[in-house]
């Protein structure tokens, strides 16, 4: 092995295929290609991948199920991918996410935007996986959950179970778009109503009491919330 990431591109249009292959070479990255979803299958079987960027309209088995049997699978759950989808289709979006994709670019694109959102996925992968002990410093920020403790410019923060469970949850994966499936479930068996309107509500008392750093708590459109601090 000559320590090089190892992309598996799944896209049926050859011409996207073929550009998105040359950009990754050019940065160094060691690509495979696949036209299906079942050659997609097939190599992933054969081939050990570092990340997959996935089109989700393909012919035969389409990405979203590609996507779940990647998840399924307990030698390729922790693979990352990203999905490759049409501008504008939310719905899509937003099954791809709840089936485990990790992020998404919508087409046409930038193939610089493409390469940074790979170089991205790749960092978040190498760090540790979400830990609900975990203690996160963003200088102004500061979540200590075994105290059930925020700080906001060293000023304690009152908040309520799920308020606190959804900050850090977004908190511990910065960048990272979380969907309302998500957040649902990571706050599930709360005394709460779980639904996506509720969700939504959560997150207008979660930024209220944020106050001026209720920015940090961003709306994706259509599929859910990240935290850009």
């Amino acid at each position: 092995m000559n320590g090089k990431k190892n992309i598996l591109i799944v896209e049926d249009e050859e011409d996207i295929l073929k550009l998105i292959e040359i950009h990754l070479i050019k940065e160094g990255f060691e690509v495979t290609g696949a036209q299906s979803g079942e050659q997609a299958i097939k190599v992933i079987k054969d081939n050990v991948f570092d990340l997959i960027i996935l089109d989700l309209m393909l012919p035969g088995i389409d990405g979203i199920e590609v996507c779940k049997r990647i998840k399924d699978d307990a030698a390729t759950k922790e693979l990352p991918i990203i999905m490759l989808t049409a501008k504008g289709e939310e719905n899509d979006i937003i099954k791809g996410l709840e089936s485990g994709a990790d992020d998404y670019i919508t087409k046409p694109f930038s193939p610089k935007v493409l390469i940074a959102r790979v170089k991205t996925v790749l960092r978040r992968q190498e760090n540790t996986p979400y830990n609900k002990d975990l203690v996160i410093n963003l200088g102004k920020i500061y979540i200590h959950p075994a105290k059930h403790e925020v700080l906001l410019n060293n000023r304690p923060l009152k908040l309520t179970s799920a308020e606190f469970k959804v900050l850090h949850l977004l908190a511990s994966k910065p960048g990272w778009v979380l969907t309302r499936y998500n957040i649902i479930d990571e706050i599930r068996g709360e005394d709460y109503a779980v639904t996506d309107r509720s969700v939504d509500v959560l997150m207008v008392g979660l930024r209220k009491k944020l106050g001026d750093f209720g920015s940090y708590v961003e709306t994706v459109r259509g599929v859910g919330y990240r935290f850009q601090a």
